[in-house]
């Protein structure tokens, strides 16, 4: 184990003038890793430890570490089948719940599983539901899970998309696995139809967001948000008026204190035009109504920060990544660049992190592309209090994007974004904190120790107030960076 001490000018107090802080970033041991065929998680903090997991040719398993993020134990999940198809932790004062899709012969099976404080078993893994997978295998995302505030409720769910109608098939789970409802029910738009994110309260009652698509930029003309409350058999459907404008990048966030659903996105006034401006809304959980519907047009400030000065569709590329309800009502809406191309492997380019990949067996190659992030406040009447944007730039093929993207850090009134800079012949990783007020600033520093491993932002994960788990590839290797803040 080696601990690196680094010491940086940071924006990172709560509502307190600026004064220097530093990071205490350690790493934990190496283990054997093939990033090409393997699985990996930050799992959390349990019984007092920190768990990761990882997947490879010798297994699936649990490590535990302490406080130093030394190994203090290693949990084999001899309860895994052969063949995973998709994972997810949900990590608990006190146990941890461990959802998994098996495939089996030509099937997909849904499975959730009861870990104690120490990661081991209780009792046998409950079969949620399956589905089979046709003559080509599994080819998409056959069950969705969303998980209370209060980790008290699970909801594992399916959605078929069948034209003009929603196919919605779920079953909830109390924080011992036991199955407390079921819901089966559709919702038809009388036109073609698509689902986004889903959430669940503290009460149980499910959140979904449906829309209809119109023109080359697939904007939605119609939303709504589909509330059903657990065990119940129809949606109440919330739909909230467009008006003659198209909704984009729309993202939802529970606030359980306040009893409302937020949502921030953006607009545009043509179906196939640039955006021009953001949607602030908010809908009351219990009668349903929206209560604060806002259309905020870019202003002249926020154009120019952007850089509308040289390009009018700025804004474009942007996609909602995270909602931050506030105390007032007000909320930060976070925001990056993102998006792919494609090209012949003939033509010239090569991304950064294409070592850790064959992009050249196939003749096209997908290129990843995550730039800036912007971040605005506003108060609970939608008035803008500020704006942030930090600059970034990075690119890569054929790997989804992996070391690309940012972690963010929410201490409760700063804001942190840890990413790697990817314009310098060795990628660093940069952090730019936002104090209450929006002041920005960007430090960098060397991922040195443990022989400089490349970071996986986009895969970490804040534990703690003011701890984020990182994980770190070096070769055929794996570790994890705790950063404490």
């Amino acid at each position: 184990m080696k601990r690196v001490r680094y010491y940086l000018a940071l924006l990172l107090v709560l509502f307190v003038a600026p004064k220097a802080m530093s990071q205490d970033v350690i790493y934990s041991p190496y283990d054997k890793f093939d990033f090409r065929n393997g699985e990996y998680a930050v799992v959390g903090m349990t019984g007092g430890y920190l768990y990761n997991y990882r997947n490879s040719v010798d297994g699936a398993m649990l490590d535990a570490f302490d406080d130093s993020m030394n190994k203090v134990a290693t949990v084999i999940l001899d309860f895994f089948p052969v063949k995973i198809y998709q994972t997810r932790f949900i990590a608990c004062q006190d146990h941890i719940v461990v959802l998994y899709q098996a495939l089996e012969s030509n099937k997909v099976v849904q499975y959730a599983a009861l870990l104690d404080e120490r990661a081991r078993l209780k009792g046998k893994p409950v079969q949620i539901g399956s589905v089979k997978t046709g003559i080509f295998g599994a080819m998409k995302n056959y069950f969705y899970s969303a998980v209370s505030d209060d980790k008290k409720t699970v909801l594992i769910y399916s959605v078929t998309n069948k034209g003009n109608s929603l196919e919605f098939d779920g079953k909830w789970l109390d924080d011992s696995l036991k199955i407390t409802k079921h819901s089966h029910c559709t919702f038809d738009a009388g036109q073609k139809l698509s689902f986004g994110e889903l959430n669940i309260s503290n009460e149980g009652t499910a959140y979904m967001a449906a829309y209809t698509e119109v023109g080359v930029q697939n904007y939605a003309d119609a939303f709504w948000i589909l509330q059903l409350t657990a065990g119940a058999t129809k949606f109440e459907e919330r739909k909230m008026e467009l008006g003659e404008k198209y909704a984009a990048s729309g993202y939802m966030k529970l606030d359980n204190v306040n009893n409302r659903v937020y949502f921030g996105g953006y607009y545009s006034n043509k179906k196939n035009g640039s955006y021009q401006g953001i949607i602030f809304a908010a809908m009351d959980m219990h009668s349903g109504s929206w209560q604060n519907l806002k259309f905020i047009p870019f202003d002249n400030a926020l154009e120019e920060a952007a850089g509308m000065s040289h390009s009018n569709h700025a804004f474009d590329n942007y996609q909602v990544r995270q909602l931050i309800v506030k105390n007032d009502g007000g909320f930060v809406m976070v925001s990056e660049v993102h998006y792919i191309t494609t090209r012949t492997n003939y033509a010239p380019g090569l991304g950064y992190y294409s070592s850790f990949y064959s992009p050249y067996n196939s003749t096209m190659i997908r290129e990843f592309h995550f730039n800036d992030i912007m971040a605005i406040s506003y108060d609970k009447d939608g008035n803008r209090q500020w704006h942030a944007f930090v600059p970034k730039e990075q690119y890569s093929q054929e790997d989804g994007g992996a070391f690309a993207s940012y972690l963010m850090l929410n201490s409760g009134g700063s804001l942190a974004f840890l990413f790697n800079d990817f314009n310098a012949k060795r990628s660093r990783i940069q952090l730019a904190s936002l104090d209450p007020g929006g002041k920005m600033q960007i430090n960098s520093f060397t991922a040195e120790g443990n022989d400089s491993p490349d970071w996986l932002p986009k895969s970490g994960k804040q534990v703690a107030a003011r701890i984020l788990i990182v994980p770190c590839l070096h070769k055929r290797q794996i570790c994890f960076a705790k950063v404490v803040f």
